[in-house]
């Protein structure tokens, strides 16, 4: 097997065991925490936490180079990313006119395959682990985004859509007295 075909079998499996154990976490986080913003939050920290140490896999594998403004970096978090590390693709649609802000539309959430929140969990935002990844991953390219769920098929809606909105460029700081 060759070396490329052999990267895409381990990332199709790392992204399958991914999927397969996230919702013992997800409940383990449950008991530990027992608020359902509680664990929204412990699960986008940790989804940044990954975001954060994932960005360089993500360079190193896929060749992307720089990108010039949020549009091409909408295309590549949709098209090289989730593809990369879930094998799915989502859509890019609903930009604002100011061109900041866009969605990502889900047809299928590998997150949520076999999953059905109970009554007692309806304010658990069950894949918020997706908001916290790339907050952090475009955040050590220098980009502050906010993210967050409008729609959650666990919630009885049609689709999973996730809105990303561009904050502010990043500088590096320098330490006071250097330059």
């Amino acid at each position: 097997m060759s070396r490329q075909a052999s990267r895409a079998a381990d990332g199709k499996l790392v992204g399958e065991l991914f999927t397969l154990t996230y919702g013992a976490l997800v409940t383990q986080l449950i008991k530990d925490y027992e608020q359902d913003e509680d664990v929204n939050k412990q699960l986008d920290k940790i989804g940044y936490n990954i975001g954060i140490r994932l960005i360089e896999d993500f360079l190193s594998r896929s060749g992307v180079t720089r990108c010039y403004d949020f549009r091409e970096t909408a295309d590549v978090i949709a098209k090289v990313g989730f593809k990369m590390y879930l094998n799915v693709v989502p859509v890019i649609s609903n930009w604002s006119p100011s061109g900041d802000e866009f969605s990502l539309v889900f047809d299928s959430n590998p997150l949520v395959e076999f999953v059905e929140l109970p009554d007692n969990h309806s304010n658990l935002e069950y894949s918020s682990i997706l908001c916290g990844a790339i907050r952090g991953a475009l955040e050590m390219v220098q980009m502050e985004v906010q993210t967050r769920f409008v729609h959650d098929v666990l919630k009885g809606d049609n689709v999973t859509e996730l809105r990303v909105k561009f904050i502010k460029r990043l500088t590096d700081a320098l330490p006071a007295g250097e330059e």
